[in-house]
């Protein structure tokens, strides 16, 4: 039983050696390394927000400015204009 023991205590040993070597650790074994790199990460899905929001916003407007009913909500927007300019 306790060399058993000793045997699995080795491979644990071996396994935690070999993950502490794995290229991931050593890169977040350091807090500045840490913070470049959720500071980079932040940075690009930041733009890719931003990026994929304007194409998205750009493509339904030009498919709203497509549908032929709009004129109908453009003369009721400029008849409440036009009441707010008589009220004053």
């Amino acid at each position: 039983m306790a060399g058993e023991m000793e045997q699995e205590l080795a491979a644990l040993r071996r396994e935690v050696e070999v993950l502490n070597a794995h290229r991931f650790i050593r890169m977040h074994n350091s807090v500045p390394r840490i913070l470049l790199f959720n500071f980079a990460r932040g940075l690009a899905f930041g733009l890719g927000t931003v990026l994929g929001a304007s194409l998205l916003l750009s493509v339904v407007a030009w498919s709203v400015a497509q549908v032929e009913f709009l004129p109908v909500i453009g003369e009721w927007a400029a008849e409440i204009a036009r009441q707010m300019e008589l009220a004053r």
